[in-house]
Parts: C-alpha cells; sequence; structure tokens
C-alpha cells in the first residue's frame, strides 16, 4: 500500500466528532451481537483475522496512530469486513465517556507502549483507572486478554490487576486465530519482536 494512498470506507471508519454521548453497538453494528474491542489497533492484523473468522462477533478497534488507523481501515474496506470497525481517538479517555456499562464482552490489549521511563508510567494505559472503566465496561463473565513484550509492564500490569482479585478471575491466555504456531496474538509488533528474540508475556482474566 506504500505506493498508493489508503482508501477510508465510510462503513468501517467512525469519527469521533460525528457523535455524542454512549455509543449504542446495535446502531453502529445494525445488529445486537457480542461486541469485542482492541485498544491500540496498530495496522488492523488481529481485526481483520478475527472479524472474518468470526462474522457473529462484532469488532471495534481504537487506535491514537493517523497512519495506522488508515491502513487498518484501508484493509477492513477491502477485504469486504462488516463486522469490524475503527475510530481514531484516545482510548481510555473514548473508553470512559463513550462505552456503556456491561456493553462489552472482550477488550484485548495487543503490546501497549510500555512508557519505559518511570516519570512516564502515568500514560501507560493498563493501570488501575483504566482497569475500573474496562471492568464497568464488561458482561458478567467477560474477558480481558492482553500480550506484551516488555517485563517491567508486565510485572506492573501482575500488581494492577491484583487490586481487583475480588471482580476478576485470572485466566488462560485466549489465543487469537491469526497468531501462528510460535506466537501468541498474531499483531504485527509481536512478529517484529519475535525476529529481535524478545520474550513475550501473556495474561488474561474473566469478570466474575
Amino acid at each position: 500500500m506504500a505506493n498508493r494512498k489508503p482508501k477510508e470506507f465510510e462503513k468501517i471508519a467512525m469519527k469521533f466528532e460525528d457523535f455524542e454521548g454512549i455509543l449504542s453497538f446495535p446502531d453502529v453494528f445494525g445488529r445486537k451481537n457480542a461486541v469485542h474491542i482492541e485498544v491500540g489497533s496498530g495496522k488492523g492484523t488481529f481485526l481483520v483475522n478475527e472479524a472474518a473468522a468470526s462474522p457473529a462477533v462484532d469488532f471495534l478497534g481504537i487506535e491514537w496512530a493517523r497512519k495506522y488507523y488508515l491502513f487498518a481501515v484501508d484493509r477492513m474496506g477491502r477485504k469486504g469486513l462488516t463486522n469490524v470497525r475503527m475510530i481514531r481517538t484516545d482510548a481510555a479517555m473514548f473508553i470512559e465517556k463513550n462505552i456503556a456499562t456491561d456493553s462489552v464482552d472482550c477488550f484485548h490489549i495487543y503490546f501497549p507502549d510500555p512508557w519505559p521511563k518511570r516519570s512516564h508510567h502515568k500514560r501507560r494505559f493498563v493501570c488501575a483507572q483504566n482497569i475500573v472503566q474496562i471492568l464497568r465496561c464488561l458482561k458478567k463473565h467477560g474477558h480481558i486478554n492482553i500480550a506484551t513484550d516488555h517485563k517491567d509492564y508486565f510485572q506492573w500490569m501482575q500488581k494492577e490487576f491484583a487490586a481487583f482479585d475480588d471482580e476478576l478471575k485470572q485466566v488462560d491466555f485466549i489465543k487469537p486465530v491469526g497468531a501462528k504456531e510460535n506466537e501468541c496474538a498474531g499483531t504485527n509488533f509481536e512478529r517484529k519482536y519475535i525476529k529481535e528474540k524478545r520474550n513475550i508475556f501473556t495474561i488474561a482474566f474473566r469478570k466474575k
């Protein structure tokens, strides 16, 4: 796609400025089905594979980087996927302000920015404040699926989630359909990190 401009398919690309208040998934997808949200979708590799394999599930990807957002929308549109949408916005703010309580079946968080400098840790997406909002949005028995290549961030995640033992049960990581035998999540970032011989860490939870 380097030699052509990506096409912004209107049925897939959601404009944050086009709506206010709580998002209605039945209105967005035209049906009432299970809903999965991916935080930080990158180029959309997970969403493209998962949406194609699970037509009875609706997927929403949130991505801040414009070039990745456009790339993902283009891929999804050209594949004719109807059960996936993308929005370019700040994920933490969007989840808190625009996602309804008890409306999401699963959150996918693959290789979020680790913000390794101590002074930047407050920017990490996986933190107590955001876990509170994820829990609010999750349906009963809903899942959280996470993968990272950053050991310090993984240990941070474990500590942050430990405060929610009364509400979450740690479970086995659910391997996405697009992940190959030697992969956990099957994203572009993971494939890059595997080539660099980095270790991959996973953690998953189910809402009680």
